[in-house]
């Protein structure tokens, strides 16, 4: 059980890197190079809402240093747009531009792509739907972990 857990670990990890640089290739070979590969996750996870950065790096699992960074590089670049909260002036919140819906739109065709891909290899989505499931099996464990820890040390 060791041997696969910590297997488990490292190939989340990887994993997720792999992914990043497989969308770095194909918005590459779109010709946009005035985003990068998580710049756009970033933005394809912000969708049609409007969050504020915390609710981002909450959902997201981001770190916020590199949430302020991107969403800064982001608004540059005319991707998405931050206004103030009339409510509370030290909050702000984001949305994406006209710009950042249409990347997002690339980036779902790019997923769509890769899905049509998976199943010509012979891939079955309940292999996939059985993979989530374990992962998020280790994500409940690992938050549980957290909050006991968490919990102890309050005490």
């Amino acid at each position: 059980m060791k041997v696969a857990y910590l297997d488990s670990i490292v190939l989340v990890e990887r994993l997720h890197r792999l992914f990043l640089d497989v969308l770095k290739v194909e918005i590459d070979r779109l010709g946009i190079r005035d985003i990068n590969n998580v710049q756009c996750f970033l933005l394809y996870n912000i969708g049609d809402e409007e969050l504020s950065i915390g609710e981002l790096t909450q959902r997201g699992y981001y770190l916020g240093s590199n949430v302020t960074y991107n969403l800064k590089k982001m608004i540059e670049s005319g991707y998405v747009q931050q206004e103030r909260s009339t409510r509370d002036r030290r909050s702000s919140y984001i949305r994406l531009t006209k710009k950042g819906l249409d990347m997002r739109a690339n980036v779902h065709k790019i997923l769509d792509a890769h899905i049509e891909s998976l199943k010509k290899r012979g891939e079955n989505r309940e292999e996939f739907v059985a993979a989530a499931n374990v992962l998020r099996s280790l994500e409940t464990f690992w938050s549980t972990l957290l909050a006991t820890s968490a919990r102890s040390l309050a005490s």
